[in-house]
């Protein structure tokens, strides 16, 4: 049997195209069901910095949003209690983001909110659970390696 390597790259193309699509679907689907009373740009932010404070380069790297961008969602967030910003010791010229208690409190009960959504979701319409998850989560880490071999 003779493979077509054009044929095939449309075929991988196509699927990509349709997993694009599926996991933008998901995402929106989680995100609501998060209910975080926040907007998508806010909640990115608060994401970016969960790990541990960073600057407003690091956080537009991380979420994709431009930088004056990010400047207005971190002082929306300071003027909601969820962010706290700081000089950077080793470069007292930056300012470094991080989270306060109540940001973590709050993407906290939304994960749970969608850990929630996605359990339920799956023991309706899904035959194993367990299976589908570990699945999923296998194919993104592959898919994930494939575009950034050094995240693991």
């Amino acid at each position: 049997m003779h493979l077509n390597p054009a044929s095939d790259e449309q075929r991988i193309e196509d699927a990509a195209r349709g997993l694009l699509r599926g996991i933008g679907r998901l995402s929106q689907a989680l995100f609501r069901a998060g209910e975080f009373g926040l907007p998508r740009s806010h909640t990115a932010v608060l994401d970016a910095l969960e790990p541990g404070p960073r600057r407003v380069t690091g956080i537009a790297a991380y979420t994709g949003l431009a930088q004056p961008r990010v400047t207005v969602v971190l002082q929306e967030l300071a003027e909601r209690g969820l962010i706290e910003r700081e000089r950077c010791s080793q470069d007292r010229r930056a300012v470094e983001a991080s989270l306060t208690p109540a940001a973590r409190e709050l993407l906290e009960r939304a994960r749970q909110r969608m850990a929630s959504a996605l359990l339920e979701g799956l023991r309706t319409n899904v035959e194993d659970p367990e299976q589908a998850v570990g699945q999923a989560r296998d194919a993104v880490s592959t898919l994930l390696h494939a575009i950034e071999p050094e995240v693991s």
